[in-house]
């Protein structure tokens, strides 16, 4: 559905940037989305054209804005609604890159403690209460 006039958050909602229209609105309220390299308020009007800054995560998009629309669509349709940047793309996977070898070297057992791990101070905790 093309309209004239949309809402910045409910065209990134409708883009599927965001699950809800009230999470889209607080990024762009927290300054995680800008429109031609400018912050903006969750009320602004989007236009075709308009380059957008997407944080979402640790991941940050680039794009174009194609088409307009308030209905939120299959997926495969609303990425017809922009269209991202070859840079973008780019940045995007040497970023998702860079996650995956940080994954790879953590040590085994750094973080949170497995199933194993909780029962044994479950059970240890307990004795010590028992005491």
């Amino acid at each position: 559905m093309q309209t004239s006039k949309v809402r910045i958050d409910k065209w990134l909602w409708a883009a599927r940037f965001f699950k809800t229209r009230s999470i889209a609105t607080n990024a762009i309220s927290g300054g995680k989305v800008h429109v031609n390299q400018q912050r903006i308020k969750p009320s602004r009007e989007v236009h075709i054209g308009d380059e957008l800054l997407v944080r979402t995560g640790y991941i940050e998009r680039t794009v174009i804005v194609r088409t307009l629309s308030i209905q939120r669509r299959p997926a495969k349709e609303a990425v017809l609604l922009y269209e991202e940047t070859a840079e973008s793309i780019e940045r995007r996977e040497q970023e998702t890159n860079l996650h995956r070898q940080a994954a790879a070297l953590r040590p085994r057992g750094v973080g949170r403690p497995t199933k194993k791990q909780r029962r044994q101070i479950h059970s240890f905790t307990e004795k010590n209460e028992n005491e």
